[in-house]
C-alpha cells in the first residue's frame, strides 16, 4: 500500500469519487499511523499546498465512515487516525509522551474481553488500552 493508485482503489471500492485531498489524507495516514489532525493537516499540505483544516475534516469523517480509517481517542488524548481497519486489534499508549502502537487481539483466555451480560447488544467489537512507559521514556527517566 502507499502508491496513488491503491488509494484510487480503495475509494472506488467503497464508492467514494476520487479526489486529491482524499487520496491525500488516505497517503498521510498510511505514512503516520495514529496521527492526530494537526499532523494529517501538515502532511497534506506539503502534498497539495493549502488546503482548509474543514476540507480535511470532512476527508476524515468520510473515510472513517466508509470504514477505510479508524478514529481512536484513547483517555485524555485527542483523536487519532489509522489505516489498519477491518481487524479487532488494540492500542498501548506511553502515559508521558502519549505515543501509540497497535497491539494485536488478546489470545488464549481472555474472560474481560466477552461482556458478563450484553443488555441484547449485538455486540461486535471490545476496545482495549494498555498504558504504559514507551522504551525511549523509560530510557530518559533511567538516566
Amino acid at each position: 500500500m502507499g502508491h496513488t493508485s491503491d488509494f484510487e482503489r480503495l475509494l472506488r471500492g467503497v464508492d467514494l469519487r476520487v479526489t486529491r485531498p482524499r487520496v491525500a489524507v488516505l497517503s498521510a495516514v498510511h505514512d503516520h499511523p495514529h496521527a492526530d489532525t494537526d499532523s494529517i493537516i501538515r502532511a497534506v499540505r506539503q502534498d497539495l499546498g493549502e488546503v482548509s483544516h474543514q476540507a480535511v475534516y470532512d476527508v476524515l469523517r468520510a473515510l472513517t465512515s466508509a470504514g477505510l480509517l479508524r478514529r481512536i481517542q484513547p483517555s485524555g488524548s485527542v483523536a487519532r487516525y489509522e489505516a489498519r481497519v477491518g481487524d479487532n486489534h488494540h492500542h498501548v499508549v506511553c502515559r508521558s509522551c502519549g505515543s501509540v502502537a497497535d497491539i494485536d487481539c488478546a489470545v488464549g483466555h481472555a474472560p474481560c474481553l466477552t461482556a458478563a451480560e450484553d443488555h441484547d447488544f449485538v455486540i461486535d467489537e471490545a476496545e482495549v488500552t494498555y498504558w504504559g512507559t514507551c522504551p525511549r521514556c523509560a530510557a530518559q527517566a533511567h538516566q
